[in-house]
């Protein structure tokens, strides 16, 4: 037998509010994808807007209509918000409040003045128009997780096209003035697939929170926690197995002196610099490059498609500028220099670590004739230990 369609809005608004809960729980387990939450909202919205409009009877007047209005636009409008916020990560309130108060005065009037069907069929259309571009969100973020967002697209077009085939049959039925909520078809095709939406939303939902955290994660393996740059780690797996031509070269760059600075301004001022100086490095990256951390006051650049002697240029740019900071440190002014050594592959081709090792050894050469400044590698010269096994200069 066939429910009711009283029993069909129990059953939504139940789906509804189990999706709101498991969403709040999830969102409150790490607090991180902050557009969880904004659905919560709008789900709780929705769910009052459903219990209200339950009540809507030809006895009860059209307050419980005009309420509900009210608050499944609002629900819609921050949906429509959370996925905004999800593409671009901008708070979502100003826009779904915006979307809101245009919605409110589009249909809430005419419901107050009678015409409640034609503000349902508003209602009806606006749902869609706000379900589908909901949808069409997602589907400009889907390269984030191609699998899930596009689910969510579906989705969610789905339900914009079950509440324009609403906002249809009571366009064709041509009624201004109903009383009560229409029971129709579309009603009942649009509830069915609200529900089945709901379930299979809250499921990608989830699966692309744990998507995201997964993402997070690798990002904060590969990346290194002071700077921002990418870590050791990350570089080699970049890399690690590549050879390098001709056109590509390797930067080591060292800080001069950086175990004083530790000493005699204390850690937390040598992390200001080392922040310092990786900001400086990525003002002069070339769109070919690639920046890291190696460890300590050891840092890194590939530079790719470079001509002859543009990676000594880059080099010398990195120190010039670095050279010209002005570091103030407890109120005392600190000048800071840095030495590099630039290795550049061969046509045949060479491993990256050996051209790594060829840059490093001409960062010693860097030091031993003064710091602060540039020295090229000379594939003649002997090899000297890989950069993580030798010590601070």
């Amino acid at each position: 037998m066939m429910l009711d369609y009283p029993s069909l809005l129990l059953a939504l608004g139940v789906s509804a509010a189990c999706l709101m809960v498991t969403l709040f729980g999830t969102w409150y387990s790490r607090r991180t994808d902050s557009f969880l939450l904004t659905l919560v909202i709008s789900l709780c919205l929705i769910v009052a807007g459903i219990v209200v409009y339950s009540r809507f009877t030809p006895q009860s007047g059209i307050a419980p209509a005009a309420i509900a209005y009210a608050l499944l636009m609002g629900g819609f409008s921050t949906i429509y918000a959370a996925s905004v916020q999800f593409r671009t990560g901008t708070p979502p309130w100003r826009l779904a409040g915006t979307l809101f108060f245009v919605s409110l005065a589009l249909g809430l009037p005419l419901i107050l003045v009678g015409l409640d069907g034609l503000g349902l069929m508003i209602l009806n259309v606006l749902t869609a128009i706000l379900l589908v571009g909901t949808g069409c969100q997602y589907w400009a973020a889907r390269r984030e997780a191609p699998g899930p967002l596009l689910g969510m697209v579906i989705l969610y077009c789905v339900s914009g096209f079950s509440f324009a085939l609403c906002a249809g049959v009571l366009i064709a039925d041509g009624r201004l003035s109903l009383g009560e909520p229409p029971v129709n078809w579309a009603e009942n095709l649009n509830i069915g697939i609200c529900i089945a939406g709901m379930t299979g939303i809250g499921a990608l939902s989830l699966a692309l929170h744990q998507w995201r955290m997964a993402a997070l994660h690798r990002h904060e393996a590969m990346t290194d926690a002071l700077t921002g740059l990418l870590n050791r780690r990350a570089l080699f797996d970049q890399y690690g197995g590549r050879r390098l031509n001709a056109s590509t070269a390797v930067i080591v760059f060292d800080i001069d002196r950086f175990k004083l600075i530790n000493d005699r301004f204390g850690h937390s001022a040598g992390d200001e610099v080392l922040k310092l100086f990786a900001q400086d490095m990525m003002a002069e990256m070339v769109p070919a490059a690639t920046a890291a951390r190696l460890g300590g006051e050891e840092f890194a650049m590939v530079v790719g498609e470079v001509m002859p002697g543009r990676a000594e240029r880059i080099a010398n740019a990195v120190r010039m500028r670095f050279a010209a900071r002005d570091i103030v440190i407890d109120g005392k002014l600190l000048r800071c220099t840095v030495s590099a050594g630039v290795s550049v592959g061969t046509p045949e081709g060479q491993p990256f670590e050996a051209v790594l090792n060829l840059a490093d050894g001409a960062l010693y050469q860097a030091k031993d004739a003064g710091r602060d400044r540039v020295e090229i590698a000379s594939y003649l010269r002997a090899i000297r230990p890989a950069p993580d096994s030798r010590t601070s200069a």
